[in-house]
């Protein structure tokens, strides 16, 4: 049987996503899914709209195994964010990763791949981001091949480096993208959760685009910003936060102080070699506290949330699950943040931290009514 992994942040689960999972159970329809997810905040520095436990509810009615990818990986840089996925998903026994690409060209990825993993390529790709290039343009410079390097194919590269390193016998596979990560102005049935989130924000309706749009929250970004003036005012140890480094805590303390709006924030920091969604992710590990004292890698494998048939994949295979201590109480706090930022109570379901089965979904609404019936009686 092919144990198919899915590395996803769905913010929000939508269309593209039931697509994608629908292919690879085209392509392989014996096969068991399992889907890594991030939490409420992500790997581009944003705040999700849905729910963890949302995420996970949808997802069970597409997949067979939930587990989690703790924030303090999911919001790093490309290579962190699918060393570490991917680390989590070799234990639950994986044999293929399917990832969304624009290029659709696994050849050209891996070839891309290969030639990062020289032991020199580390070195001069700092020289010419130190030249102030951006990501895309120094791998442009360093690499003579003829390639675009669009967001999802450059996390596609990251998921084959890292396949490489930790399992080779993962066979990297990858789905045809149907839109545009960046295209805001669509309007097809299958449109990026980019698209998605800007309708959203503009009170639009997204139902034709996600089956999520009835769970979809409204973040308070004037909040997050405030507390992270507060921070940065009142912090004096800028430098100890993730992806804080080479000085920059002294444009944030600069500009922050002549700033009314978050993206004002970014625009006034941003050079060419910090980039848009790194800034957001450097900000995103100031506000959550997440420091580089903590960035280590744990032995934390968490499932939230498995069908019968994943139940019983995890029986047979004898997969010990195993919860770490600091990242379970690095979860806590950040869920805190986030009802902070939304009027929820997502601390609640991270403290009974009760995975979710799809069974107990289809008929809970089956047992309220049988308990009301009892209780009348």
């Amino acid at each position: 049987m092919d144990v198919i992994g899915i590395i996803a942040e769905y913010n929000p689960f939508h269309n593209g996503h039931i697509y994608q999972i629908q292919k690879i159970k085209e392509m392989y329809p014996s096969s068991l899914i399992i889907v890594i997810l991030d939490n409420y905040f992500t790997q581009r520095g944003d705040i999700s709209i849905l729910t963890k436990k949302d995420k996970v509810k949808l997802s069970l009615d597409y997949v067979d195994i939930v587990v989690e990818l703790p924030t303090l990986y999911s919001t790093q840089s490309s290579d962190i964010f699918a060393y570490n996925a991917i680390s989590i998903l070799n234990n639950f026994h994986i044999t293929k990763l399917c990832f969304g690409s624009e290029s659709n060209n696994i050849n050209l990825l891996k070839k891309i791949a290969s030639v990062q993993e020289d032991k020199e390529f580390s070195s001069k790709l700092k020289l010419e981001l130190d030249k102030g290039l951006s990501y895309p343009n120094a791998l442009k410079n360093l690499i003579n091949i003829d390639f675009n390097y669009t967001s999802n194919d450059l996390l596609a590269i990251s998921y084959i480096k890292a396949i490489n390193k930790i399992n080779k016998n993962i066979e990297p596979i990858t789905i045809q993208r149907t839109n545009d990560y960046n295209d805001t102005l669509s309007n097809e049935t299958i449109i990026s959760a980019t698209n998605i989130r800007n309708k959203f924000i503009k009170d639009e309706d997204v139902s034709k685009y996600t089956p999520s749009s009835n769970r979809l929250i409204k973040i308070n970004y004037d909040l997050y910003f405030n507390i992270l003036k507060h921070k940065i005012l009142t912090d004096h140890h800028l430098d100890e936060y993730i992806d804080v480094n080479e000085g920059i805590e002294n444009r944030l303390i600069k500009y922050v102080k002549e700033s009314n709006t978050l993206e004002e924030f970014i625009e006034k920091v941003k050079t060419k070699r910090y980039s848009y969604n790194k800034i957001r992710r450097m900000l995103l590990h100031i506000v959550l506290g997440l420091r580089k004292e903590d960035n280590k890698i744990y032995n934390h494998l968490k499932v939230l949330g498995f069908t019968k048939k994943g139940q019983s994949y995890l029986k047979e295979n004898n997969i010990i699950i195993h919860e770490d201590t600091t990242i379970k109480n690095i979860e806590l706090n950040i869920s805190k943040i986030y009802d902070l930022l939304t009027n929820l109570n997502t601390y609640d379901y991270e403290l009974k931290n009760i995975p979710i089965k799809k069974e107990w979904i289809k008929y809970h609404s089956f047992f309220i009514i049988l308990y009301i019936y009892f209780l009348t009686c």
